[in-house]
């Protein structure tokens, strides 16, 4: 980790253009590890027109991951690293975006639980729903967007 951060340090110094002026971002994107989305999500950020405009944490499962009383500790680094991100950067939104076909959600409820598309869209809802509300509980001032990704990328916003 120390060799990590030096090397990033050092790579700002001899590049400073490739180094962010310090400052804020407009928002704190949540998304699982689900490696098959990496690109996809950042297709998505890029074409709302949000490039280097949100900071990124990845939990599996990302909202039930936040929440989950089987893995404590995740919930411990979100709300972590939400404090993180208002202080150090001002956001002053908060982005969930899940996905269809979570490993996490079928480890975390149990493969019954999203066998079906209208099971997984009723488990995916329960979850963003029970972070925005627990979000705007601890930062009422802060907005919060839901969103559940199809594996082609494709994003339905979650009322």
């Amino acid at each position: 980790m120390i060799a990590l951060g030096g090397g990033v340090s050092l790579l700002s110094t001899l590049a400073p253009g490739l180094a962010r002026a310090r400052g804020h971002t407009d928002m704190l994107l949540l998304t699982c590890m689900d490696y098959r989305l990496t690109e996809e999500t950042i297709a998505y950020m890029d074409g709302r027109g949000l490039r280097d405009k949100y900071d990124h944490v990845v939990l599996a499962g990302a909202s039930l991951g936040a929440l989950t009383d089987k893995y404590p500790s995740w919930g411990e680094t979100f709300w972590s690293h939400l404090d993180v991100a208002i202080n150090l950067h001002a956001i002053h939104k908060v982005m969930v975006l899940d996905h269809r076909d979570c490993g996490a959600y079928k480890v975390i409820l149990g493969a019954n639980a999203v066998d079906s598309p209208d099971k997984e869209l009723a488990a995916h809802t329960q979850a963003l729903h029970a972070l925005q509300k627990e979000i705007k509980r601890r930062h009422e001032h802060l907005e919060v967007e839901l969103g559940l990704m199809a594996l082609d990328g494709k994003v339905q916003e979650i009322a």
